[in-house]
């Protein structure tokens, strides 16, 4: 029975047999002057001949391939046929991995006026930072736009594109770095240029304390009303570089009485309504304060 088991194993291993995967596309050799929606999804379906061992292993590690498709037949028509493309695909594989079949094997494409737009980059990061280091300034992109091209409506809908995630760990200096954009799976679009260079203005960061004093909001219909305290403290983190910068000009601190009309609370929470850019507010003490009306 296991000499049986063993030969039937092996036979399955070595055998070639047929194997089908999920593909994701993606456009080459786009007509420059056409613009064009395509009419189906940007997956497809590839049937492969593979070896049984290759197929065991596809499935112990499954993935999803990538391949691109070749547009340029599009200057006389509105459609792509794979089993024409059968070499141009291959060649995008291994040589042992023979595609015989793509579903769907026609891809058809509807053309519309093509458009020009220029957008402004977004750049998109997730950093860790040392201890007591931070964004300390605006983030810059070179350039600040790109111009898109594309089909009229999905140009018009595209107000800025982001650029793929910056990454960093244990951060501590400014970042300085070349950034693809995302087109976010518009493969009929195209973008120049295709990248843009971010710089972000990373330092040190410190605690400061200022006093601020209160300001009483919706209390129109009151001869006066005082609060108790009348000032708050207020703590946040600022770069060193802009320690001295920053007072209590530059913030504010108000209560609104709308808080006690409505829900009759027993004291007013006080709300920040103003604070500089790239200072990070930490706490503020008192949070809430009693206060006194006169009518």
């Amino acid at each position: 029975m296991g000499i049986s088991f063993a030969a039937w194993l092996l036979f399955a291993v070595s055998t070639v047999q047929t194997y089908t995967i999920n593909a994701g596309i993606s456009y080459v050799n786009i007509p420059e002057k056409k613009a064009f929606h395509p009419l189906q999804s940007d997956t497809v379906n590839i049937r492969m001949k593979l070896s049984g061992w290759k197929i065991f292993l596809k499935r112990l590690h499954p993935d999803t391939p990538h391949i691109q498709v070749d547009l340029s037949g599009l200057k006389t028509r509105n459609f792509i046929v794979f089993t024409n493309q059968l070499g141009y695909v291959n060649r995008q594989f291994p040589s042992d991995n023979q595609v015989v079949a793509v579903s769907p094997d026609t891809l058809y494409f509807d053309f519309s006026k093509q458009t020009q737009r220029k957008v402004p980059v977004r750049p998109v990061y997730d950093m860790q930072f040392k201890k007591q280091y931070g964004i300390i300034g605006d983030t810059r992109a070179n350039p600040e736009y790109v111009t898109v091209t594309g089909p009229l409506e999905d140009v018009a809908n595209i107000e800025y594109l982001e650029t793929d995630t910056i990454k960093g760990i244990n951060v501590g200096a400014d970042i300085r770095t070349v950034a693809y954009l995302n087109k976010h799976q518009k493969n009929n679009i195209t973008i120049y240029p295709t990248f843009s260079e971010i710089s972000i203005p990373v330092g040190e960061i410190t605690e400061k304390v200022v006093e601020l004093p209160l300001k009483v909001e919706n209390a129109e219909s009151y001869t006066s009303v005082r609060t108790l305290p009348s000032k708050v403290k207020v703590a946040f983190l600022v770069s060193l570089k802009d320690y001295n910068k920053w007072s209590s000009r530059d913030f504010e601190a108000i209560v609104d009485m709308e808080s006690w009309e409505k829900n009759k609370v027993q004291s007013l929470p006080v709300i920040i309504t103003k604070i500089p850019d790239y200072c990070k507010l930490i706490s503020v003490e008192p949070q809430n304060v009693d206060f006194f009306v006169r009518r």
